[in-house]
């Protein structure tokens, strides 16, 4: 029966991940990078400076780097470890340059949404703020188009319940808590209509259920302060491993990178037909991407909207920067990691096991101690995944309820329990149902930075023209 429902999701993976989704996100990327004259190099160190520099008397409920953590949280997860090694494993080595490419042209498309986000937010009658794709559909493109924006939101329930935010994060910390703690499965109990899994999952899925749903309970504050002290210590000790890999593998590197530009063009040469199409590198190395960063996606404006900010074009920049960091530093050292140690193309390996593969092979360190780092790595950032994805989703919900808060509060118990039963979903599954959803969800959201990009541009334009003198 599993066999025939993943089957049936691989299909319809395969038609909502096509070429015509894949040509709209870069096309749009494409569109907005040239209508904003390059922005993301232009004004990254700009926007890097602001990352850190909180906006004093902005509106909003947490600071600008609060937001941007809240919106790393979501996007720093089980995509930058074990998504970047599913798409190099299933699309060759040239889905990395391929999820570079796409995360070029997202940071345009991100700060596109971060600056729409701030443009368009309300205030709800408790007085926090609430924004994103459904509120820039609305607003900007008008009330006849309020049907597009309920569809965002449903699918950004959807994928905060069944794709990235619950099912493929647990199912990466549990997967990497189990080669950890008991990789030949010797302590196993047997769960009724699942089958056996090792006790250091069933722990795990328990614990991790118990510390997300005591957060939870906080709401965003309680959030964006676990996310601050979280995702930076994690995210630098995860890239001091990454670049200490890459400096005691130096001399390979031009080899390495040789392969990447040359499989995304040409996969068969390097990969002996495993991969024989540049359609599916790219489409491997889009569809992580976006897991991944998020950009076009429309999940990271809803946490850009609650940022203590006037400045719609201030707060894309700070959101922009999330993309960069994600992908273009995080996600290309895993990729060039697992590219370096030959990981992808160890057999019987998938998911966590291959980067966890790539570190201990490529490391000067004992093995255990760098599989139990990454391990730490993988469950803090797919932890903090978790939680913003609730955030996500609540304001989603929140939206197509008109604030109906009983149904809010039950959703947040159901997003517990998907917690709780994710570490038993397959691994295959588990990312082809985030795939279909991160898709569904990207069509709306395209739709509207599309018909919006006039209104970012001129904003782009009239904020650096009164700002000049400050710059």
């Amino acid at each position: 029966m599993w066999e025939a429902i993943n089957n049936f999701l691989v299909a319809v993976d395969d038609k909502v991940w096509g070429v015509p989704l894949m040509v709209l996100i870069i096309a749009g990327g494409v569109l907005l990078t040239s209508r904003l004259g390059f922005l993301q190099v232009r004004r990254l160190p700009l926007a890097l400076k602001w990352m850190f520099k909180n906006e004093e008397e902005g509106d909003g409920e947490i600071s600008s780097f609060a937001a941007l953590c809240t919106a790393l949280s979501a996007t720093i997860g089980t995509g930058n470890i074990v998504g970047v090694a599913t798409a190099v494993c299933a699309g060759g080595p040239g889905a990395l340059f391929w999820m570079i490419v796409a995360a070029f042209f997202g940071m345009a498309t991100k700060f596109s949404e971060g600056l729409l986000a701030v443009k368009y937010r309300v205030v709800a009658e408790d007085g926090h703020s609430l924004g994103g794709p459904f509120y820039y559909i609305e607003k900007g493109m008008g009330p006849k188009w309020k049907w597009l924006g309920k569809i965002f939101a449903f699918f950004g329930v959807c994928v905060g319940l069944f794709g990235i935010g619950t099912f493929s994060q647990v199912n990466g910390i549990s997967s990497a808590v189990q080669n950890f703690f008991d990789p030949d499965k010797t302590n196993c109990i047997n769960i009724p209509f699942l089958g056996q899994y090792s006790v250091a999952v069933v722990v795990s899925s328990l614990i991790l259920a118990f510390c997300v749903a005591a957060i939870l309970i906080g709401g965003l504050k309680r959030i964006a302060t676990v996310s601050q002290i979280i995702v930076p210590f994690m995210a630098v000790i995860y890239i001091v491993l990454s670049v200490t890999l890459i400096i005691c593998n130096i001399t390979e590197i031009p080899a390495a990178i040789v392969t990447v530009v040359k499989a995304a063009f040409n996969p068969s040469a390097v990969t002996g037909g495993v991969v024989g199409s540049m359609i599916v590198a790219m489409q491997k190395g889009v569809a992580r991407g976006i897991f991944s960063n998020e950009a076009g996606l429309g999940s990271a404006p809803i946490a850009a909207a609650a940022a203590q900010t006037k400045e719609p074009v201030r707060q894309g920049l700070v959101s922009m920067t999330g993309t960069f960091i994600d992908t273009i530093i995080i996600c290309t050292m895993t990729g060039l990691s697992i590219v370096l140690t030959g990981a992808w193309q160890v057999e019987g390996i998938e998911g966590v096991q291959v980067t966890t593969y790539a570190f201990q092979n490529g490391l000067p360190l004992p093995a255990k101690f760098t599989a139990f780092v990454l391990m730490l790595c993988l469950v803090f950032f797919a932890f903090t995944t978790i939680l913003g994805w609730d955030y996500y989703s609540e304001r989603c919900l929140e939206y197509l309820t008109n604030g109906h808060k009983k149904k809010i509060i039950v959703y947040r118990w159901l997003y517990i329990i998907a917690v709780f039963i994710g570490p038993y979903m397959t691994v295959s599954a588990v990312w082809t149902i985030a795939d279909i959803f991160n898709g569904l969800m990207a069509i709306p959201n395209m739709i509207a930075l599309f018909a919006l990009s006039g209104v970012v541009a001129k904003e782009t334009k009239d904020f650096f023209k009164a700002e000049k003198h400050k710059l």
